[in-house]
């Protein structure tokens, strides 16, 4: 039998050559959402109890074209998640996290909007 010596081997060189991976723009979709939730809620007040549809279908609209903006920024490589919450907005505090274990090319984007009816919070993620 070997004895060992207690010596290692030493770790492989770490190659110089550029990540596989895609990049992903977050700026760029974080200006965008931005846009989107200021142009698509700026007239918007909430809707009476009756007319709930309204929030759904607007939480829908952003949702959807958040991706398809996520899409046309980096169509490869990435798996793509968005979440949009819309509340009342009655004066009231509030307070979000997102707790993530993330990979050097993952990218979330965050945007809030608020007007005097109404809240909305629209989180995207890149997750490569």
């Amino acid at each position: 039998m070997a004895q060992a010596s207690g010596l290692r081997s030493p770790p492989p060189p770490r190659s110089s050559a550029p990540s596989p991976r895609p990049k992903f723009d977050g700026d760029l979709l974080k200006a965008y959402i931005k846009k989107l939730l200021s142009s698509t809620l700026q007239t918007s007040a909430w809707p009476d109890p009756k007319e709930k549809e309204r929030v759904k279908s607007w939480m829908k609209e952003i949702g959807e074209r958040v991706k398809e903006r996520m899409l046309e920024i980096q169509p490869r490589g990435f798996k793509y998640v968005v979440l949009t919450q819309i509340n009342e907005n009655r004066g009231q505090g509030g307070r979000a996290d997102i707790v993530c274990h993330w990979e050097d090319g993952d990218v979330v984007a965050q945007e809030m909007y608020y007007n005097d009816s109404l809240i909305c919070v629209c989180i995207a993620l890149a997750i490569a």
